[in-house]
């Protein structure tokens, strides 16, 4: 009988979230251990075995733990073949798989530049683990790639199948949504979705996972073909914007400067 799978958050630093993989045989991976010690926490609590730490990009936030898991546990640590990822031993691009038997799991490998020239993100079993390319309500900065570059990953990623659970690097919803009610008013998606997360955070509770489906209601990244996400982008440009990109380099830059 395959093992039953169960996704936590562990949170780190200020606002991350370190994605820990857990098999009801007591087997586990992390995902984006940007630092160890809530990670070795959590798996001795739990009496755990780590069989692998996968990485989406190369920031010190998303990989910093890793050398000193590995001095607990020698265990295959996955990451993008394009970056610089301390002690990798399984360098992925598109279309490689993460097989983890002792967890009945298997992940394929999406490139989704943008946020960092070389990040990959996670998918298989209804999971998705995109780092800081998609979070619940938003992007991440474009800080090695281009507009097109990332709407493009957003798009792959907005592909999937709607009820794919979305597992993001950061606890950021809520900033991010009353971004996206600046940009969308009049979208009802929008602002329910926002009073829910504020109840959610008021409770201390967490607002991940979130699916594809719910991002592409109510995300303006993810709706860069939307007339009302355009108009919005035209009037803050002050000009006319010709294609989703444009739509989509306007928007990002107006969350930046917000």
């Amino acid at each position: 009988m395959m093992p039953m799978i169960s996704v936590d958050p562990i949170p780190a630093l200020s606002d991350n979230y370190i994605w820990l993989i857990t098999a009801d045989n007591g087997h586990c991976a992390v995902v984006d251990p940007g630092e160890a010690a809530p990670v070795l926490a959590a798996i001795s609590e739990r009496g755990l075995t780590l069989d692998a730490i996968l990485i989406t990009h190369h920031h010190p936030d998303h990989q910093g733990g890793v050398d000193a898991i590995l001095q607990t546990a020698r265990v295959p640590v996955y990451g993008p073949a394009s970056e610089t990822i301390p002690h990798c031993t399984h360098a992925l691009r598109e279309g490689d798989a993460v097989t983890l038997d002792n967890l009945g799991l298997e992940l394929s490998v999406l490139e989704t530049p943008g946020h960092t020239a070389g990040h990959i993100s996670y998918h298989g079993d209804g999971l998705l683990f995109a780092g800081d390319t998609l979070f619940a309500g938003g992007c991440g900065r474009l800080f090695e790639g281009t507009p097109e570059q990332m709407l493009k990953s957003l798009m792959k990623l907005g592909s999937l199948p709607p009820e794919t659970a979305v597992y993001a690097g950061h606890e950021y919803t809520e900033a991010n949504l009353r971004f996206a009610q600046q940009v969308e008013p009049d979208n009802p998606a929008v602002t329910e979705r926002l009073e829910a997360v504020k109840a959610l955070r008021a409770r201390g509770e967490y607002t991940l996972p979130t699916t594809i489906e719910e991002e592409l209601r109510s995300n303006p990244f993810m709706r860069s073909g939307v007339q009302d996400v355009k108009q919005s982008a035209e009037q803050r440009a002050g000009k006319p914007l010709t294609s989703p990109a444009e739509v989509f380099a306007t928007v990002r830059a107006w969350k930046d400067a917000s």
